[in-house]
Parts: structure tokens; sequence; C-alpha cells
């Protein structure tokens, strides 16, 4: 059972090093778009525009209303403090959300033109849902997942124990020339 929850027998979070390089990309990817969503959400709410209200007032070409002015702050406070959290935190953090920006997207886009409709969303809505979520898991992933992550790169050790081991030995050993990505350089 143990393998089948941890298959690589490791918890990807405590293998960065919160100084990394890689928590300089998370840091980045939750700061820029906290301060899009912060910056959209006060311009909607200094219009002062309804709480519910779906009359179509827009903001930097987006529909907007009081409620999802309000949830884009909330939301991108919460990136600004996987800003200054960084490291695995950010990563993860940016990968969720970039998944419920996602998900949102999707759920709009069926409550589109119904009255359950009450974020006032309108196509070009969910189409900034569909990027920004893209972008965040973009960000959060970034060299955390992939088929060819460098032998140096900590998720790689994290998945391949044995072999960071290996190589680790090979360059230690006097005389010898260190194994990169499996072969002699």
């Amino acid at each position: 059972m143990e393998r089948a929850l941890h298959p690589v027998n490791a918890r990807l979070d405590d293998h960065l090093p919160t100084d990394h390089k890689l928590s300089q990309v998370y840091r980045v990817g939750a700061g820029l778009t906290g301060l899009l969503l912060v910056v959209f959400g006060v311009l909607g709410l200094i219009n002062q525009i309804g709480f519910f209200d779906t009359g179509g007032d827009t903001v930097l070409a987006l529909n907007t209303n009081g409620a999802l002015s309000v949830l884009s702050i909330c939301i991108g406070a919460l990136l600004f403090f996987g800003m200054v959290v960084g490291g695995t935190f950010a990563s993860t953090l940016n990968i969720v959300l970039g998944v419920l920006f996602i998900a949102s997207g999707f759920v709009n886009l069926a409550l589109l033109d119904t009255e359950l409709n009450f974020l006032a969303f309108r196509i070009q809505n969910v189409l900034f849902s569909f990027v920004v979520g893209v972008m965040l898991m973009w960000f959060g992933m970034y060299g955390r997942v992939g088929s060819a992550l460098p032998h140096d790169n900590p998720y790689w050790r994290a998945r391949h124990p044995e072999q960071a081991a290996r190589e680790d030995r090979a360059r230690r050993v006097p005389g010898r020339a260190p194994v990169v990505h499996g072969r002699c350089p």
C-alpha cells in the first residue's frame, strides 16, 4: 500500500532546497499572475459595479462584477503569499490554482447565458481563465516534471535515488570521469 501511495519513495516537496534557482521561476509566476488579478479586482471595485450585477460592465476588456472583483483580489493575494513563501509551496500553489482556473473556465463556459452565471462571465472571461490556468500550471511545473530533467535537478534526484547515488559515488572516485546522463563525457 505504501508503494502505491508514494511510488518513488520520496515526497517531492522535501527535496528542493528553499534557495534553489527553480524557486525564482515559481515566485515570478505567482507574483506576476497575482499582480494581474489584484489590478483587475481593484479596478472592478473602483468602478462600483454591483456585487452580483450581470449587466455587462467591463474592466481591462473582461466582464466583471463586485463578486468577481473580490474573488480576483483574494486569489491574487494568495498568489502573493505563494510568491513570498517560494519553493515547492509556490510551485504546488501555482499548479493547483492553474487546474482550478481551467476548471473554472469549463464550469463558467457551461453557465454562460444562464441565471447561474452570478460572476458575470462572458466568453472572454472563459478564455482568460484558460490562459491564466495554463500559465500558472506552466510556472508551477517548470523544472518539476518532464522526461528530460537534468540529473542535478532535485526532482530528478528524488525520483531516481539509486542512480543519483551511483553518479555521486562516481564523481568522488579519483581519476575516474564522472558519469553524465548515463554516458562518459
